[in-house]
């Protein structure tokens, strides 16, 4: 039993190191701009899952709106991915013809497009 919460103990200390390692790495060697697209990211990622939350916990009432609000969020993450891997420096090879300007301008268009379908499917 002992040996068992031993390691747990190690387990955490590795996890943590690990943590810290990335924590310090992700600090030194990530671009500011991607850490601003991080950061909305997470943003969109947590809206997401506060209203899927929302909807187990108090329902689904006006189903539509639920829906068009979990789809943006959903839109706009899936969207917010693609242009962190076509800006991402890591990449430049596999986005030869594509600048960091037309790539954040693809977004642009595609995230009017997705919202207005989803203020179209609100009513």
């Amino acid at each position: 039993m002992s040996g068992a919460a031993g390691s747990g103990a190690g387990t955490a200390g590795s996890v943590g190191s690990v943590v810290r390692r990335f924590l310090a790495e992700y600090g030194s060697g990530t671009p500011s701009r991607l850490k601003v697209l991080d950061a909305y990211l997470l943003y969109v990622l947590l809206t997401g899952a506060l209203q899927f939350g929302y909807c187990l916990g108090v329902g689904t009432f006006p189903f539509n709106s639920f829906l068009s609000g979990f789809i943006s969020a959903v839109g706009s993450f899936i969207l917010g991915v693609c242009l962190r891997i076509q800006i991402n420096p890591q990449n430049k090879g596999e986005f030869q013809g594509i600048s960091p300007e037309r790539a954040f301008a693809d977004f642009l268009f595609a995230n009017t497009i997705l919202h207005l379908v989803v203020i179209n499917f609100v009513g």
